[in-house]
């Protein structure tokens, strides 16, 4: 599954590192990824391209607790799990904020 599309990257660019600083569990999330095999839960609400064109990425992160952090979206990319599988990104997050993933 392609983890950047032109309409993520647009987003990104509209929400970068600090622009919803203060807003906590209301901020709003712009991917979520996901390991479909298991643990870990990446809700994206921030990002800042780099000079060698990876993103930092900023947001609510669960792997084995719930945490706020910093990846790098190539970080993402390069996990490969069993089976050739990788990370995915949830197709239904427009206009969600992290509490609502979180329950």
């Amino acid at each position: 599954m392609e983890l950047l599309t032109k309409q993520i990257i647009r987003k990104f660019e509209e929400h970068p590192i600090y622009s919803q600083d203060g807003k906590g569990l209301k901020a709003e999330v712009l991917v979520k990824y996901f390991n479909p095999m298991g643990a870990g839960t990446w809700l994206i609400t921030e990002a800042e391209k780099q000079e060698d064109g990876d993103w930092r990425l900023f947001g609510f992160c669960h792997i084995c607790e719930w945490e706020w952090g910093y990846l790098m979206l190539s970080d993402l990319q390069r996990i490969v799990l069993p089976g050739g599988l990788g990370i995915e990104r949830d197709l239904y997050t427009q206009g969600r904020i992290v509490e609502d993933f979180i329950g």
